[in-house]
């Protein structure tokens, strides 16, 4: 690998792995597992192409710390998640950004995941089937083979043929990736949660609609959500060895 690379790998390593940190020290374990995962990576890629013995000896050492913490912390989880106890709390602040649905779910959307289920009372107007959508596009882009979703959502009396003609089509473009999506209407839904089959459980205050509205058509964050600004919510994520099946 070129040398010229150097500076922007070590940048990259460096950022990756400071969010890696952060992240821990607030407690948000799963996240920075994840961090550490990929910032390790980097940090490996940089002492490939490093030449210099004392620079390598320094990146082994780095390399090794980062390591050690990270086994730390998948022991830690895994702990928590046998007994039953894992509880994690992301506070997203009103104006924030950078929580876009890949953002927010990539590190609980890896082992083995298959199916979904959506619960969320709120998946009627325009922007909220939009949402759902995107949601729907994030798992499809994950490594993971997801093959069935299953959405419990309350029927929108105003404008139910647009709703119902809305997830019919989002219906039929999932069965053409090869997943099925099973939508059920509940009049007394209330809570909002989403629930993977690898254990995961996550709730968020506002559901899939945390997002604001653009400040323009043409304003950064209309096409990509990790800019567009959020309203405050609070997401908890638990662990459950035993989820529901169908």
């Amino acid at each position: 690998m070129a040398q010229d690379f150097l500076p922007g790998m070590e940048s990259s390593a460096i950022s990756v792995l400071k969010r890696a940190v952060e992240l821990d020290h607030s407690s948000r374990f799963q996240e920075a597992l994840v961090c550490y995962q990929e910032g390790i990576q980097l940090l490996l890629d940089v002492l490939k192409a490093v030449k210099d013995d004392s620079k390598k000896g320094h990146y082994r050492e780095k390399i090794k710390g980062y390591m050690d913490r990270a086994e730390q912390i998948k022991d830690h989880v895994n702990k928590l998640k046998e007994e039953g106890k894992y509880h994690e709390q992301i506070k997203i602040a009103a104006s924030s950004t950078g929580f876009s649905y890949e953002s927010l779910f990539k590190p609980y959307i890896r082992d083995g995941l298959t199916e979904v289920w959506v619960e969320d009372p709120y998946v009627r107007h325009v922007h909220q089937l939009y949402n759902f959508l995107r949601f729907c596009e994030m798992l499809l882009k994950c490594q993971c083979k997801v093959k069935t979703i299953h959405l419990l959502t309350s029927q929108d009396e105003d404008s139910s043929a647009q709703q119902t003609s809305a997830l019919a089509e989002i219906k039929q473009s999932l069965r053409s990736q090869n997943v099925c999506l099973d939508i059920q209407y509940s009049s007394t839904i209330h809570d909002r949660e989403i629930r993977f089959n690898n254990g995961w459980i996550i709730k968020i205050g506002r559901g899939l609609d945390y997002f604001k509205k653009p400040k323009g058509r043409f304003s950064v964050g209309y096409c990509d959500y990790d800019f567009r600004e959020c309203h405050e919510t609070t997401v908890d994520v638990f662990h459950a060895k035993h989820t529901k099946t169908t």
